[in-house]
């Protein structure tokens, strides 16, 4: 099961906004994002309506690719500088 859920941190302990569906001792695995820094992650990307714009687009694979093989050096090294440029 994957959800997404909200909680508090408060004195050490993270405290569930609501109820999950756990059996007692169940082991799971949390991963914690900061609401604060969600906009910084998230820049550039689409809204909804222009995702559905984007849907209607006529694109190519070979002109996705053509456009991709112009980018110099590679996309994860493009990621990096960002992150280190914050």
């Amino acid at each position: 099961m994957d959800k997404i859920l909200h909680a508090v941190y408060r004195d050490g302990v993270l405290q569930l906004l609501e109820g999950v569906p756990l059996k007692e001792s169940q082991q799971v695995t949390v991963t914690i994002s900061d609401p604060a820094n969600a906009g910084q992650d998230l820049a550039g990307y689409f809204t909804p309506e222009g995702w559905a714009e984007a849907a209607h687009d006529d694109i190519s694979l070979d002109e996705v690719r053509r456009a991709l093989s112009t980018i110099p050096g590679s996309l994860s090294e493009a990621v990096i500088a960002l992150r280190q440029e914050r």
